[in-house]
């Protein structure tokens, strides 16, 4: 039992002798961009510094890389041991690699390595994210050690500021056109107006904005396609509400005819009066389902409910009309003629009229004179 216990020490102690120690992650300190923030056009130059902390503890250092995506990258660095400067070193290749023999030094020695990095922002054909500086560790066999450090900066292709900008101006022009159409059919049109505005407000703010600042322009031009797209739907429910309010003037105008034959005995109980209500009752019932569609934001439902609304409230008042018609025949004979009738009807009513007036003038001229005559004989 012994035997076998020292001898699996034994195997330990020699795996712990023949594999490296683990490297420990780096450190990345003072990283300073220039320009510091804001999104970038192709051409800027940018100028980069940083200090990598080597870990202190090691018998074997790992080769650290760095690379760059800027356009005629300029490198510089300086490995300081204890704060004692080594000789700098230059490239002018993307990638730069610092051998972890040169980064080897005793356990006890304090390793960093001081990066400068000059280069110009590259030409994208749209507008991405780009990696400014990427710091990571490979091992001997060039495998990547840990999770790289990375800074990226937005990168602007200037065409798609300006396909941005035509795109909400072009949105915007149709929400002018959709608001004067309505506008022109009698409907409630503020609201979109309103959104109009802001919309309107907001792409301007984006245009005056400079293209370091294309994500505040941006963010503007996202915000204002929200707000056009907020203009048209309110412009879609003025105009469902409008299509409703157009479908209760006939149930409006039944209702008057309706109360008004039910107020008279004589018409109460008629069932042509039953039909006009009935008629009346499902143009409200699909006035009601109309409203729901609006509160539910389903506008194209509500006018089409509303039309339906309209058409039955409209058969409701014809109906209602006729039977209207019908009953003043039997009280006036004439009135079976239409508007000849009605015509007739009042040419009788003021014949009438006109000979009791003569009757009445002729009564008094009569009875004048003979008050007169009378006065005359004493």
């Amino acid at each position: 039992m012994m035997k076998a216990l020292k001898r699996l020490i034994l195997i330990t102690a020699l795996i712990l002798i023949i594999v490296p120690a683990v490297s420990v992650a780096y450190t990345v300190n003072s990283m300073a961009i220039n320009p510091s923030s804001g999104a970038l056009t192709p051409g800027t130059t940018v100028d980069i510094s940083f200090t990598v902390q080597e870990p202190s503890g090691q018998t074997t250092t790992n080769d650290l890389v760095m690379y760059t995506a800027l356009k005629s990258p300029q490198w510089s660095y300086i490995i300081n041991v204890n704060g004692n400067p080594t000789s700098p070193a230059t490239s002018g290749s993307p990638t730069v690699d610092v051998s972890g023999f040169l980064l080897t030094y005793k356990s006890t020695d304090d390793v960093t390595v001081a990066v400068t990095l000059s280069g110009t922002v590259p030409t994208v054909t749209q507008t991405s994210n780009q990696t400014l500086i990427q710091i990571y560790e490979v091992d001997s066999n060039g495998n990547q050690v840990a999770t790289p450090y990375t800074q990226t900066v937005l990168v602007v292709n200037p065409s798609d500021v300006t396909t941005a900008i035509a795109n909400a101006n072009s949105q915007l022009s149709q929400l002018k056109t959709d608001i004067d159409e309505k506008t022109a059919l009698g409907i409630d049109t503020s609201a979109a107006q309103a959104q109009y505005n802001t919309a309107q407000s907001q792409i301007s703010q984006a245009q005056s904005l400079p293209s370091t600042q294309y994500s505040d322009a941006l963010n503007d031009l996202t915000t204002a396609t929200s707000t056009i797209a907020n203009g048209e739907t309110l412009l879609d429910k003025a105009w469902a509400e409008s299509e409703i309010a157009t479908a209760q003037a006939p149930v409006n105008n039944v209702d008057t005819l309706i109360a008004y034959f039910q107020g008279n005995s004589s018409t109460a109980n008629d069932p042509r009066l039953a039909t006009v209500i009935t008629e009346r009752e499902i143009a409200v019932s699909y006035i009601s389902a109309a409203s729901d569609f609006v509160t539910s934001g389903n506008y194209a439902s509500a006018r089409s409910k509303a039309e339906q609304a309209y058409t039955e409230g409209n058969q409701s008042y014809n109906d209602a009309l006729t039977f209207q018609a019908a009953v003043e025949a039997t009280w006036n004979p004439l009135a079976g003629l239409g508007s000849v009738g009605s015509l007739f009807s009042s040419s009788v009513l003021f014949i009438i009229v006109g000979v009791i007036a003569v009757v009445l003038i002729i009564v008094g001229i009569i009875i004048y004179r003979k008050r007169s005559r009378w006065d005359e004989l004493g």
